[in-house]
């Protein structure tokens, strides 16, 4: 690494020596006249880690994305991969065909004048012609695809021609592989596989991955890190668990599902909600601070239908969703605060329309935010 660069790296003061990680984000800004796609954001990635780029529509995930593959320029900031200075304010920009990246994007892509091995074997260069076809038939072994090698992609359903995408960008061994919504457009019982065999075929070979996503679902099972972003910045980073576990901002409990939300002041370190009394000894006194709740929070237990139960919650209608139960619940509480709420039940718990019951919380997926 040049002099320039080394000093570049270290003035990251990251946690690990810049050298070991695949991939580096530092202060990256992107502005298309007056819209500003990201706005000073940083990220690393090490070998062999999935990251998963998290966010809606529109929030800069997948300009950031070609920005690490050198598709667009950012208007400032630096991009590092594999500890090389490849992306500067200064004009220095290396484009996508010298680093080492492999890309795979929602559409396939595929030539259709090429058999399926022609196609995984067309990327590859650093390989001598005679080890290229064993190389590339161990991806398609990997990805399920090897009896399909003499095929046309045109022969092939959108799922199998997304799993020959991706052993062709898997070919040249790339040291960093960037995904942008590679599975969005297959049917979710499909989809389940495939990304399944995916995250296995990753881990397997150490390939370090940025994933875009706007599925949180998806995001969770494939990502050993979430960076969730929103409006061209990134709200919170960390593992599937911190983000679900331990939220900064509304924004993030909200993006992961639904949630029973309402406002309370907060009088002697605590707040009065329809499902009792919460501990708010964190917030100024007379503040007012959202409760957001987790449907899975809610514990539900039925009563006897008699007259000391007749102004307990009630349940309004109950669904059975496969393996969980949903459970729509109007919550009575003290001075007369009403909610309606969703409890959401392992299993079949389908209690009856009217049926009264009496509410408690799984506190670890109740949070509190200063409004």
């Amino acid at each position: 690494m040049g002099a320039y660069q080394q000093q570049s790296v270290d003035n990251l003061a990251l946690d690990t020596n810049p050298d070991d990680l695949s991939l580096v984000l530092d202060h990256v800004h992107c502005r298309f006249d007056r819209h500003q796609a990201v706005n000073d954001i940083s990220l690393e990635i090490r070998p062999g880690e999935v990251v998963c780029l998290l966010g809606p529509s529109g929030c800069g995930k997948t300009t950031l994305l070609r920005i690490a593959a050198g598709l667009q320029i950012p208007s400032a900031g630096r991009v590092f991969l594999g500890g090389n200075l490849v992306s500067a304010a200064d004009g220095l920009h290396w484009p996508p065909e010298r680093r080492n990246l492999g890309l795979a994007f929602q559409e396939s892509a595929l030539f259709p004048h090429l058999t399926v091995l022609e196609n995984v074997c067309f990327g590859i260069k650093s390989l001598p012609r005679g080890k290229r076809r064993s190389h590339a038939l161990d991806l398609l072994e990997r990805l399920g695809m090897a009896g399909s090698a003499k095929v046309y992609p045109h022969t092939l359903s959108g799922g199998q021609q997304q799993r020959v995408a991706l052993a062709r960008a898997l070919a040249p061994s790339p040291n960093v592989m960037l995904l942008d919504e590679p599975f969005s457009s297959l049917d979710a019982r499909l989809r389940d596989q495939i990304r399944d065999d995916t995250l296995h075929v990753l881990k397997e070979l150490g390939t370090a991955t940025l994933l875009v996503t706007h599925d949180p679902e998806e995001a969770m099972f494939m990502a050993d890190r979430i960076a969730l972003m929103r409006e061209g910045q990134i709200v919170q980073t960390g593992t599937p668990t911190d983000l679900y576990c331990n939220p900064v901002d509304p924004f993030v409990v909200r993006f992961f599902g639904q949630v029973n939300e309402c406002t309370a002041k907060v009088k002697n370190g605590s707040v009065t909600t329809p499902l009792g009394e919460l501990d708010a000894s964190n917030f100024p006194e007379d503040s007012t601070v959202q409760v957001l709740i987790r449907p899975e929070a809610v514990k539900v237990r039925p009563l006897e239908d008699n007259a000391d139960n007749a102004n307990a919650s009630h349940v309004q209608v109950s669904r059975l969703l496969g393996s969980t139960s949903l459970v729509h619940i109007c919550a009575h509480g003290e001075e007369d605060q009403e909610m309606h709420l969703h409890a959401r039940v392992p299993g079949v718990f389908l209690p009856r329309e009217g049926q009264p019951v009496s509410l408690s919380l799984d506190m670890s997926q109740v949070f509190l935010f200063r409004q």
